[in-house]
């Protein structure tokens, strides 16, 4: 890194609760430490609730980034085509572009909220010389006990979206399990119709687009007892306190988008 310019610590929150706790984890180990949010323009009411408690707590203003572009602005610019697993444009034109339009050439420290016990994760690494990633928490040893023992202790607790949720990120996002959109649609039912409509308005155009992949969300929802059954079979000697805590089978594997969620 550079030795002309000094050194800023950058810290970004997702609105899960990972990257809240490496911030609360390391508020008074780094004071000179910069906090930033990428705003989607589609997040939960829950997320934005959450990065306003923290920006309380951290005692410092959290930069909102993508000001006047969000999905909206970007949906437009992609044809209209809605983003997948295989096209991710939302990530990049969402959360990694504002995050290297943040940095600029600036020499950065980059403070990752990968934990000990998800050794086979990088998170985003960027290709830019003058960006340093760090993992506090693998460097640490901390896991996934000690990341909600920081945030309870702290009187942060979890986002209440993990009542109903095993992430953030866009209320419509790909990587939901079924679950979790029957769970949208019995917390937030004027979103979940949001994102049917733009289903939709594929389908109207003669695409073959599901937000879930193998399925449409009406068909989904006309089935919801079917998948509330199943999920409270699958996990019926689990007891969890709310979905962060559970390991669903019904989809397969999850990596989903850590820029995203932690």
């Amino acid at each position: 890194m550079s030795d002309d310019k000094p050194v800023r610590h950058l810290l970004g929150l997702s609105g899960g609760k990972d990257s809240a706790a490496l911030a609360i984890y390391m508020r008074d180990k780094v004071p000179e430490m910069e906090y930033f949010f990428a705003d989607t323009g589609a997040e939960l009411p829950e997320t934005l609730e959450f990065v306003d408690l923290m920006e309380d707590y951290l005692g410092k203003k959290i930069t909102r980034l993508n000001a006047g572009r969000g999905f909206d602005y970007y949906l437009k610019l992609n044809g209209n085509f809605l983003p997948t697993a295989r096209s991710r444009w939302c990530t990049i034109n969402l959360k990694l572009k504002p995050f290297e339009e943040f940095v600029g050439n600036d020499p950065v420290i980059s403070y990752v909220a990968i934990r000990a016990d998800e050794p086979y994760r990088t998170g985003y690494i960027s290709t830019k010389p003058n960006i340093k990633a760090i993992y506090p928490f693998k460097e640490d040893g901390k896991v996934k006990d000690d990341i909600i023992k920081i945030l309870e202790e702290s009187g942060i607790g979890i986002p209440k979206y993990y009542d109903w949720r095993s992430r953030s990120g866009c209320y419509f996002c790909f990587y939901q399990r079924k679950i979790e959109w029957i769970g949208l649609y019995e917390n937030h039912p004027d979103l979940f119709e949001k994102a049917k409509e733009f289903e939709d308005y594929h389908r109207n155009l003669g695409r073959n687009h599901s937000w879930s992949q193998d399925e449409y969300l009406e068909e989904m929802l006309a089935r919801k007892d079917e998948i509330k059954e199943k999920f409270q079979l699958i996990n019926q000697n689990k007891k969890p306190k709310n979905l962060v805590d559970v390991v669903l089978d019904e989809d397969g594997d999850d990596d989903g988008c850590l820029v995203c969620f932690k």
